[in-house]
């Protein structure tokens, strides 16, 4: 059974930076993109971040782009999420995707999900 675990969310003043993992079992990691989304109270679910099987292509939203910071650990089966400068509007539950064929941007590519954790940015 394939499980998606994240960790690392919390509450942090603006301008502070938290790291997400997200760890993976019960498949061959190296073999699947890794992607976040977020998704903030009354709002769809939104592309964060995705990378390819080895983490040498990364892709993000233009919101977040050049605050966070995707990466993948292959021999520890995770994938991270280093955010920085954070702001208010990043507050959200962030949810790790994983999948073998997707469109890093479309949520619907990715077959396996985490629970997801919830991050709160206070101004």
């Amino acid at each position: 059974q394939v499980q998606l675990v994240e960790s690392g969310g919390g509450l942090v003043q603006a301008g502070g930076s938290l790291r997400l993992s997200c760890a993976v079992s019960g498949r061959t990691f190296s073999n699947y993109a890794e992607g976040w989304f977020r998704q903030a109270p009354g709002k769809e679910r939104e592309f964060v971040a995705a990378c390819n099987w080895s983490g040498s292509s990364t892709v993000y939203a233009d919101s977040v782009k050049g605050r966070f910071t995707i990466s993948r650990d292959n021999a520890k089966n995770t994938v991270y999420l280093q955010m920085n400068s954070l702001k208010s509007e990043d507050t959200a539950v962030y949810y790790c995707a994983s999948g073998i064929a997707v469109v890093y941007r479309k949520a619907e590519t990715y077959d396996t999900w985490g629970q997801g954790t919830q991050v709160t940015v206070s101004s």
